[in-house]
């Protein structure tokens, strides 16, 4: 095997220019924000922030070999506040020798804290280095704010399937770089069974398929066959980062699927949560708040499933546990809906806290002791059960706010059966 073989294909087949890139067309096209921003010789500092495998490192390779600038790069994850220092002092030479920038290229720039993110300030304000940086995470989050507001953030997107089919196609019949030379084949069905599996993500479908070619060849076939790509996939990569905005943003897709009362979508968001490792006790919480928030009254019986889920989920564990989380999810979904609950408390705490304390009212005073009563704690206070209707006529509200309503329940399901008051 050759040595330049033994390189994994997606780095073999890395564009060596933004003409080669497949995809981000809004930034690389004609026109394209990017694209313009080399045109013109107006490089300025960015960010590019999107999924694995969309083309983060490649785009600021190739920005920086169509400038007359210094490549630098480095890694955030092993690097630290000397290293970062050391190329800064080295970029500052270059400017003042060279009267050139340098392109300083930092991979999963989140991973940096404050202190090493605020040593680039001065370099980037004082235009010695542009700044390039790459992340999964939301920019808006992970990067301070001094930092974020000298940096555009351009968005990537993941791949289509008919670009992925592209890349792998290019691939395939590459002779230089690509696996052209081996001979084998595959079928545009085949070629689009990678591109699902990898979930838009262009590494994880060219390694794929180079796997799938050498199963291939080691039948001695001239063709990839499904078993060939089903042994190279093993599963569908499923994205996703309990601790980032993946996490956050397919929670918020279950809960609005299930306040929407749509069950297929709701169980969909679910069993992706579920499949790519989310902790279940964290969806039952949010299940448990779900019941009330949204449903409140208008099902009651909704709070004591959603806690039935959470239990089972404690007491079985996973994978059993997932169709008690199921259970509840559709039953939450198919119920009537109300927000009323959720409204009510919203009032009311506003009131207990931007508000004077008002006094308990007294005759609502609890008088354990002689001296306590003696000062009129609980005079005046009626028990209800001995009245006809089990309500009896008697301010409960501080004086203050005498006749404040906080809770108006809607017209579905049980509340609907409600009294208004």
């Amino acid at each position: 095997m050759e040595e330049g073989r033994r390189i994994p294909l997606a780095e073999r087949m890395r564009p060596r220019s933004l003409d080669e890139i497949v995809g981000q067309s809004e930034l690389l096209e004609e026109g394209g924000i990017l694209k313009e921003m080399l045109r013109s010789g107006q490089l300025s500092s960015f960010v590019l922030w999107g999924p694995p495998g969309v083309g983060k490192t490649t785009i600021a390779r190739t920005v920086a070999s169509s400038t007359n600038s210094k490549w630098i790069s480095f890694s955030a994850v092993v690097s630290g506040i000397k290293e970062i220092k050391n190329v800064m002092a080295e970029a500052d030479a270059f400017m003042k020798i060279e009267k050139r920038q340098t392109v300083l290229f930092v991979d999963e720039i989140h991973r940096f804290n404050k202190a090493q993110q605020d040593a680039f300030l001065p370099y980037v304000e004082a235009g010695t280095i542009i700044l390039v940086g790459a992340t999964t995470e939301n920019p808006s989050f992970e990067i301070n704010s001094a930092l974020l507001s000298r940096l555009k953030v351009f968005v990537l997107t993941e791949l289509s399937l008919d670009e992925l089919k592209e890349l792998l196609r290019r691939a395939l019949t590459d002779k230089e770089r690509g696996l052209g030379e081996s001979g084998i084949d595959a079928e545009d069905a085949l070629l689009e069974s990678l591109a699902v599996y990898s979930s838009g993500d262009a590494r994880t479908a060219l390694n794929s398929l180079e796997l799938a070619c050498l199963l291939a060849g080691k039948r001695g076939a001239g063709t990839i066959n499904e078993k060939d790509v089903k042994q190279a996939v093993q599963q569908a990569v499923l994205k996703y980062d309990k601790g980032g905005e993946q996490h956050y943003n397919l929670i918020s897709a279950l809960h609005k699927s299930i306040r929407n009362s749509d069950p297929d979508a709701s169980l969909y968001w679910l069993a992706r949560m579920l499949e790519a490792g989310e902790e279940p006790r964290y969806i039952a919480r949010r299940l448990v708040r779900f019941a009330s928030e949204d449903i409140g009254l208008a099902s009651p019986s909704c709070l004591p499933q959603a806690v039935a889920a959470m239990q089972a989920v404690e007491f079985i564990g996973m994978p059993e546990g997932k169709l008690a989380l199921a259970q509840a999810v559709v039953y939450m979904a198919l119920a009537p809906k109300s927000n009323s609950i959720y409204v009510a408390y919203q009032k009311a705490a506003s009131d207990a806290i931007n508000m004077m304390q008002h006094p308990v009212p007294m005759h609502l005073r609890n008088a354990p002791t002689r001296l306590m009563k003696d000062l009129g704690y609980s005079k005046g206070y009626k028990y209800a059960h001995d009245y006809e209707e089990g309500i009896a006529d008697m301010q409960c509200l501080p004086e203050k706010l005498a006749g404040k309503k906080y809770f108006r329940p809607g017209a579905r399901g049980f509340e609907g059966k409600l009294p208004s008051g």
